[in-house]
């Protein structure tokens, strides 16, 4: 497919971290990993840096859903679920995203969230973006762009998936989920801030000392998420956990927490593995998160929701 690609100059001006506070979206598959409700919660719970306008449900497959379809409308009904922990109504909020994944890279997939998602990108005021963060297959953002290109213009793409560049592979599970959305994703142009798993996303370890220390017994919200993140082993002993979704929000609320670095947007080999070409165009790629910072500020804020 032909991009219209953003002049160089314009893409990496709108590829600066953000500073101040900013308007976004949430795509996840919230029922796959706990870390997810997690995400979902610290960016409902910082309001100072971020206007959460809706929450879609992504797809997924593995052992927790029966296929991309089944996945999505789990994760629908665990976003749900999380909000009325809140306190918070989902109606026209929380959007059904993709039954399936993309057949190929010029073909979306319709369904509510993609759709919502070009609506409200076209309707982003001029010089101001609409910050996409996506933590799970990148279907329903992909499928947005693919309905509308123009969005490309109005929305800035944060999402956790594949390793760092430098890695042996980029096999990960959100970017194998839907290896066409995710070569659309680096292929169109949209200023895009990828935040690798293994090595930056990985840092971000809890375990259920830490967690039951921090924010057990403040509130029902806080009481659920250490329950469910307990679930995840059997033998809590010298056990820990990522939560490596929230590396996005952090990003967001403080770009220092998650420092990043320009590189040219790499390409997705078929054996899966990144393919350097300094002639495409700049991304910005994520290098590291502090752990420390970046969890004071959630269990802070979990603590008082």
């Amino acid at each position: 497919m032909k991009w219209n690609l953003l002049p160089m100059d314009e893409l990496v001006r709108r590829l600066e971290p953000p500073r101040g506070k900013v308007k976004m979206v949430l795509d996840t598959d919230t029922y796959n990993e706990v870390d997810d409700q997690f995400a979902l919660a610290y960016s409902l719970l910082s309001p100072e840096k971020l206007e959460v306008l809706a929450v879609y449900a992504a797809p997924y497959f593995n052992d927790r859903s029966s296929g991309p379809e089944d996945g999505m409308e789990k994760s629908y009904a665990e976003i749900v679920r999380l909000l009325e922990k809140m306190g918070r109504p989902g109606d026209g909020f929380v959007f059904k995203g993709s039954r399936s994944y993309l057949p190929n890279g010029e073909t979306p997939v319709e369904s509510e969230a993609a759709r919502d998602l070009v609506k409200k990108a076209l309707a982003m005021p001029d010089g101001e973006l609409l910050y996409v963060v996506a933590i799970g297959a990148i279907t329903n953002v992909a499928s947005a762009i693919l309905m509308e290109p123009e969005i490309v213009k109005k929305i800035s793409v944060v999402w956790l998936g594949g390793h760092p560049l430098s890695a042996s592979t980029a096999r990960e599970f959100n970017l194998m989920q839907d290896v066409p959305a995710a070569r659309v994703l680096l292929d169109c142009g949209v200023p895009f801030t990828l935040v690798p798993c293994m090595g930056v996303a990985s840092h971000l370890l809890a375990t259920v000392p830490d967690m039951k220390e921090a924010i057990g017994g403040k509130n029902a919200l806080c009481d659920a998420l250490v329950e469910l993140f307990g679930e995840y082993s059997s033998d809590h002993f010298g056990w820990a956990k990522e939560i490596w979704d929230v590396s996005t929000i952090a990003y967001l609320v403080n770009p220092d927490w998650i420092p990043t670095v320009l590189e040219h947007s790499p390409l997705i080999t078929d054996d899966f593995h990144w393919a350097k070409d300094a002639h495409r165009h700049f991304i910005r790629v994520a290098t590291f998160a502090h752990r420390t910072p970046v969890f004071r500020d959630l269990y802070r804020k979990l603590a008082q929701a």
